[in-house]
């Protein structure tokens, strides 16, 4: 190697942005690079006189005799592995280590890579503390609406309940929802980042189940966001456009496959050709209506999608087998904060979806209607216009 390459190859050592480690088998650090040194505020030369286990919180070592290390050497490597070490200045500070064991002409040697936790955790903490304010005003509310309800029993009750209630509850969800998108965004990123340089199944698994949970969440954040804006009276913004019905709806349903892994979902069309859409809030219809088959149909029997284009309109069903909605819900199922049972899932739990979705329908200028039965299950169809003059909406 010349001079230039060796130059540059220590370099990135010292200047890496994470820290490094070279440590013998007995905990002794043999070279440590600068920006570990920096983070633990010692100097390279006092690191290197002292063993790695004396950095390390009592918690820290405990797990480095019981883990982490005899898992260095009998599978040869760890990955994911959180630690707290001791800074110069007494202060912890939370790190990720991941470690490879390596046979050397000097002996083994253990190679360690550390990096630090400290914006991921400001991540965490922020959504911890968003939810305890949501968790904080819900109380508020429910204390304000029973206040109101004693107060007013004689005085049209209903309506200043409701009036109340919708004022109190808009305020929130466009506050907290809004709160929310930037530490769930965050979070997205993070995990995505992190699974790129995952070195193990279990972290793998583990990650895609934090994405597959963020993605609900935004999900829900979305509705949120568009029930706060029809609320206010905005609502709900489409932006039209020609697109290619299969393609998008294909688009759509390949996305939902990967989501709702345990659910067979099928898509059969009748005609082919553009039409004006938003196509990203088509895709949101879409998802919400097969997000309630899953909550609430049978995953023992398929879902089904279908979509048929004429010269005049495009109809698209989605169809589960399952028990039958009842009948007294019906008059309400579109309204928000309504389900189609008192069964709680994992899928959705504000009951925004299907309120959406004819939010969505209605701003199209299009219909949707819907049938349930306990012999042939529960079928939603939207009918949208496949051209309009002017673009419906905000």
């Amino acid at each position: 190697m010349d001079d230039t390459a060796q130059l540059f190859t220590e370099s990135f050592f010292e200047n890496a942005p994470c820290g490094l480690i070279v440590m013998a088998v007995d905990g002794t650090l043999l070279r440590c690079n600068q920006t570990f040194s920096d983070w633990l505020g010692y100097d390279k030369t006092s690191l290197q006189e002292r063993s790695f286990d004396q950095l390390l919180t009592v918690s820290g070592r405990t797990f480095q005799l019981t883990h982490w290390g005899p898992l260095m050497n009998t599978q040869g490597s760890v990955a994911e592995v959180k630690l707290d070490l001791r800074h110069s200045d007494g202060s912890v500070l939370s790190m990720l280590l991941n470690g490879v064991r390596r046979v050397t002409s000097d002996g083994v040697r253990f190679h360690l890579a550390l990096f630090a936790t400290t914006e991921r955790d400001r991540s965490e903490r922020a959504v911890f503390l968003a939810m305890q304010q949501a968790e904080k005003l819900l109380a508020e509310k429910i204390s304000a609406e029973a206040a109101l309800h004693r107060a007013q029993a004689e005085l049209a009750k209903a309506y200043e309940v409701a009036q109340h209630r919708a004022l109190f509850a808009e305020q929130m969800v466009a506050v907290v929802s809004h709160d929310l998108k930037n530490p769930m965004t965050a979070i997205k990123m993070a995990s995505q980042l992190l699974e790129q340089e995952a070195q193990s199944d279990r972290a793998h698994r583990l990650l895609a189940s934090i994405g597959d949970s963020t993605d609900r969440a935004q999900r829900m954040i979305i509705d949120l966001l568009d029930f706060a804006s029809v609320r206010m009276g905005q609502g709900i913004s489409i932006r039209r456009r020609q697109v290619d019905l299969l393609k998008v709806v294909d688009e759509s349903v390949s996305e939902l496959r990967v989501v709702f892994a345990k659910a067979n979902i099928r898509h059969y069309s009748r005609g082919r050709g553009s039409f004006g859409v938003d196509p990203d809030r088509l895709q949101q219809i879409i998802g919400n209506l097969v997000a309630n088959s899953v909550a609430y149909g049978d995953l023992r029997f398929p879902i089904t999608l279908t979509t048929d284009l004429s010269q005049e309109n495009v109809t698209l069903s989605v169809h589960n087998h399952g028990p039958a909605i009842d009948q007294a819900l019906v008059p309400a199922l579109f309204e928000p904060m309504t389900r189609g049972s008192e069964h709680q899932d994992s899928i959705r739990s504000v009951g925004l979806g299907l309120f959406i979705v004819r939010q969505i329908t209605q701003a199209h200028g299009g219909t949707i209607a819907m049938t349930s039965n306990a012999a042939n299950g529960t079928t939603f169809t939207i009918r949208l216009p496949v051209d309009l003059p002017e673009q419906v909406g905000s």
